[in-house]
């Protein structure tokens, strides 16, 4: 019998349509309407890079010093979202931010590895390096933007405050 066969009570169908909405959007948290948009002003800082890399085009040495640059730009915020997080958090959650994040570091450094391994000249030519520069600042970029979204649900954040778990 497919499920298409299957008898359903009253309701099912309403239950399945919203157990498959709610898988949906389920990665999306419920976050302090008002807190500040730290995605947005991350986007905003992070498009000057971004468009330098695309004005860069044509020229592999100047698209890999606009990746580099992004890099920086990158890590410096991730480990600036990373510190305010953890400002935010009571003893026990910092340390299993901290050991999240450990555990994200060997994470990235092992995808950087394949990266590094699988995107290279005799395989792809030179858009390698390109390929190279674009999966590592994603997975990067990824991590700020996660740390950022945990870091929205703290609306004092924009001013400086700690929370009063940690007062």
């Amino acid at each position: 019998m497919s499920v298409g066969d299957m008898p359903y009570r009253r309701g099912q169908h309403a239950l399945i349509a919203f157990a498959l909405w709610f898988a949906s959007v389920g990665s999306f948290a419920i976050d302090n309407p008002d807190a500040p948009d730290l995605l947005a002003q991350f986007q905003s800082r992070a498009q000057p890079f971004e468009a330098r890399i695309g004005d860069a085009a044509g020229s592999v040495g100047k698209t890999v010093a606009a990746y580099a640059d992004y890099e920086r730009f990158l890590n410096s915020e991730l480990t600036h979202s990373y510190v305010a997080l953890q400002r935010q958090l009571n003893l026990a959650e910092r340390a299993a931010l901290t050991q999240s994040q450990a555990r994200w570091l060997a994470y990235r450094d092992a995808e950087f590895r394949f990266i590094d391994r699988n995107w290279n000249v005799s395989r792809f030519g030179t858009s390698a390096t390109l390929s190279r520069n674009g999966y590592r600042s994603a997975v990067t970029k990824e991590r700020t933007m996660t740390l950022l979204m945990y870091l929205k649900n703290y609306g004092s954040v924009a001013t400086g405050e700690q929370s009063s778990a940690n007062r």
